[in-house]
């Protein structure tokens, strides 16, 4: 059994603090693109002086402070200055239209809100004025606003701010009449198993879903996967995944913090080039992305196999991590000790990992063990019985690692968290005898063709292997005769040359007959999520809607 973790027990800001006195020089934060660094004495004195400025605008504990931005160093900040004194960060997916942009401020009860003006093409301080009108004569600090009714102040990171939103400079003022006094007293109510995070999921039907997660999920979440990765104080993790989301709000920035490494930003989105570049300049030992952004990695022009000497380890996730792609990043781009890991926002995110030493075969066959401290299981899908080793179900969890429930969706997290505690995942899996983990699909992702299940996945994996071949996504769509028909998007390696009937008889030597993609189309690219995961749903719809005009 495992020593109790150094964190549990302990508040986000109690951690920081305790991080700060032990190790007060040590580098905490790089932001290339900002030329931004800060030690961990001087990272815990800038929460400070923003959570006294939280206290000054009147955000009291319990209340919901929204931030819609892409990684600049304030979102950092602001992570760990709510934390500190009791407040709920929600976390905006940067890639929010105007009608879901005000669906999740009202849903989550937000009272203060903090954005950046822009974001590429998207003018935020433009939709918010269609959401919130008001804001334009409003008085800072005192915000009425129809639609959003919980909503009273915004402050712009950006400079100079929009109508009616404080400065951030003038929001940093309102903390100057807060005493050291008020400060300690509000952190010290602080308890652990309170939310101080919600983060929406991105589903694939239906509103999102606002989850709810504690102090405790994320402090001990973040410890276990740092220990999987063996990070110290010596290592400098480089993070270029948007901090919104769950891989970059815990096992980014909060990560970083437990372990006392060096987390190093290398850009405000992700930018291949710019991670490439900050893995070189600044020593990189850890690098963090989901399969898409190792591809774009390996694939870019400045890319040079075996010139990044400082990279060790790291974690490919966020969606089914290709054994060819795995090996590349092993072997090409030095990462000797990456791990997988998987999981879901509902569990804070991660369920299981790989280990740095665990043999090749299984890091990049497997999603790894359980982490410490949780229970592991695999469900029959329609009974919820637990099945044996090598048996296909569901995969479902229960411990440190759950969250608390969606906010003000009570049905919905009866849905997803059974009477007895257990979250189910809507992903199948398998667990080997040996503990590992491998993820065989997801149930809506399962193709029903004549009566046979078929998992995408499988088609997958070998179509990675086709020399031609260098992304590939495989969804089912309808079918008259079979119910389904199996469907292959393609994007092919730079330069190479592929026929659809190619594809389909190298599929036929290594599948069953009704496996056998029916409908292969070759893309230049995947719809994906702003964290650069692919969107399956949407290519189901976009492959159907094809099928159906051509009828």
């Amino acid at each position: 059994m495992d020593e109790r973790p150094w964190v549990d027990g302990l508040t986000i800001g109690d951690a920081l603090r305790r991080r700060a006195s032990e190790h007060p020089d040590g580098e905490a934060l790089v932001f290339s693109r900002h030329g931004w660094r800060a030690t961990y004495g001087e990272y815990d004195a800038r929460v400070d002086t923003v959570a006294k400025a939280l206290l000054g605008i009147g955000v009291g504990a319990g209340d919901h402070v929204a931030i819609w931005a892409t990684n600049w160093p304030q979102w950092t900040i602001l992570n760990l200055a709510t934390a500190r004194i009791g407040a709920v960060l929600v976390t905006i997916n940067p890639a929010y239209r105007p009608e879901e942009l005000e669906y999740a401020l009202r849903q989550s009860d937000t009272t203060a809100l903090f954005l950046i003006d822009r974001f590429k093409s998207s003018d935020y301080f433009g939709m918010l004025d269609e959401v919130c009108p008001e804001l334009r004569s409003g008085l800072p600090g005192a915000l009425r606003c129809e639609r959003l009714p919980k909503l009273r102040s915004v402050v712009s990171i950006a400079d100079p701010p929009g109508p009616g939103m404080l400065a951030w400079a003038r929001f940093l003022g309102a903390g100057l009449g807060v005493t050291d006094r008020e400060l300690r007293n509000r952190e010290r109510a602080v308890d652990p198993d309170s939310p101080v995070n919600i983060q929406y999921t991105s589903g694939t039907t239906g509103r999102p879903k606002g989850v709810q997660l504690t102090h405790r999920n994320l402090l001990l979440n973040a410890y276990y996967v740092g220990m999987a990765e063996h990070l110290t104080r010596t290592d400098r993790v480089c993070v270029p995944v948007p901090f919104y989301h769950c891989f970059g709000t815990v096992i980014g920035t909060l990560c970083s913090m437990v372990h006392g490494a060096t987390m190093l930003v290398p850009d405000e989105y992700f930018e291949a080039g710019s991670v490439l570049r900050c893995i070189r300049e600044e020593g990189a030992t850890a690098v963090y992305g989901v399969p898409t952004m190792f591809i774009a990695m390996l694939e870019h022009e400045s890319f040079v196999a075996g010139t990044y000497p400082s990279l060790r380890t790291g974690i490919m996730a966020g969606s089914p991590c290709p054994v060819e792609v795995m090996h590349k990043v092993i072997d090409e781009l030095g990462a000797r000790e990456m791990t997988i890991a998987y999981g879901l926002t509902e569990a804070s995110p991660a369920i299981t990992q790989t280990r740095v030493d665990d043999p090749v075969e299984l890091r990049v066959g497997t999603v790894g063990r359980r982490i410490p401290g949780i229970e592991v299981r695999i469900a029959d899908p329609e009974t919820g019985e637990a099945l044996a080793d090598g048996e296909q179900g569901e995969l479902c969890c229960r411990g440190h690692n759950v969250m608390l429930g969606y906010y003000h969706m009570p049905e919905a997290t009866a849905d997803a968290i059974d009477p007895e505690g257990w979250l189910h995942s809507g992903d199948l899996a398998v667990r080997d005898p040996n503990g590992y983990i491998r993820i065989t699909g997801r149930i809506k992702d399962m193709i029903i063709r004549g009566g046979e299940n078929i998992y995408p996945r499988e088609i997958e994996e070998l179509l990675y292997t086709h020399p031609a071949v260098e992304e590939a996504q495989v969804v089912g769509v309808p079918d008259p005769r079979f119910g389904e028909e199996v469907c292959a998007w393609i994007r092919l390696a730079r330069g190479a040359v592929a026929t659809e009937d190619e594809i389909r008889e190298f599929c036929k030597r290594g599948l069953s007959y009704f496996k056998v993609p029916r409908y292969v189309k070759f893309v230049s690219e995947f719809p994906l999520t702003v964290t650069g995961k692919v969107q399956k749903f949407k290519i189901r719809e976009m492959a159907a809607g094809e099928l159906e005009a051509l009828a």
